[in-house]
């Protein structure tokens, strides 16, 4: 599905582009052509001192949009390297295609539990068209700004504390994607969208701190209960042998005051076993 809707939105690109060209080309009249003369002949008259405000210079990654008589020339955009402008009827505007990010400003939110939380991120684009750029939008970074602010705040509205915490990359592409959509026809291409940061109210963080607390000192109980029923079930077993063999509890037993008298340096009083009068007893 994702490569479909990616060639849909490419195709609707195109389309854009194709449409504003066609816009863009058009007779600029009679008096057009007479201005445009007339400042061809003057820039021609004061040659070479004309060459200074004629010849510009375009960056690498820079393209300009130069407009003859309010209109686009051509239907692209000009550079890299030098242009030849005339002074009088021609104007451009350069367009940087760099990748350009701009950190959304943080934004109160109430969640869909109704937790207000805090959220801030960052937005990574560039331009793509430079002609949409100028021609479709009166600012395109302020708008896009705007649009990324407004995205993020919809979308973690209609998410819960818990999601947004735990899904925060499956949330920042949403946005990524919403927000491609959206500026397409300003020539812009939303490459990558991040949640910084998720602040949360004191009280809150308190509570979640008690809560988690309170999980973990019962699977510490948990855990200790498990430890005393397996250790109960060992010590039935060891007096089960031990009731079989009643050698094993006196082997038992002097294990016990070697590991004593190994430890602490004490006078141990070391009783004879009873074993050794029952002969005696019957005896008598």
């Amino acid at each position: 599905m994702e490569p479909t809707m990616e060639s849909q939105i490419r195709k609707q690109k195109r389309q854009s582009k194709e449409e504003l060209v066609d816009v863009m080309k058009g007779d600029i009249g009679f008096c057009g052509w007479v201005i445009l003369i007339l400042s061809a002949f003057l820039t021609a008259i004061m040659f070479p001192l004309s060459i200074w405000f004629c010849v510009k210079v375009v960056k690498e990654y820079e393209r300009a949009v130069v407009f003859r008589l309010g209109r686009i020339i051509s239907g692209k955009a000009r550079g890299p390297g030098l242009m030849f402008v005339l002074p009088c009827t021609d104007t451009f505007i350069k367009v940087d295609l760099r990748v350009l990010s701009f950190a959304i400003p943080p934004q109160e939110i109430l969640t869909k539990d109704s937790v207000t939380t805090t959220v801030d991120g960052v937005v990574y684009y560039k331009i793509d068209n430079a002609i949409s750029s100028v021609a479709n939008v009166s600012n395109v970074h302020l708008a896009t700004q705007q649009l990324a602010q407004t995205t993020l705040r919809n979308i973690l509205g209609t998410q819960s504390l818990s999601s947004i915490l735990s899904n925060r990359e499956e949330i920042a592409h949403n946005i990524q994607a919403i927000l491609d959509t959206a500026t397409h026809e300003w020539g812009v291409n939303v490459e990558r969208v991040e949640m910084r940061d998720v602040r949360l109210p004191v009280q809150m963080q308190r509570a979640m701190a008690a809560e988690a607390e309170a999980v973990r000192e019962a699977r510490a109980k948990v855990v200790a209960a498990e430890g005393e029923m397996n250790a109960s079930r060992a010590l039935k077993e060891a007096s089960m042998v031990m009731m079989e063999s009643p050698a094993a509890l006196q082997l038992r037993y002097l294990q016990t005051l070697n590991t004593i008298a190994a430890e602490n340096n004490s006078t141990i009083v070391f009783p004879l076993p009873v074993d050794l009068f029952q002969g005696l007893l019957n005896k008598k």
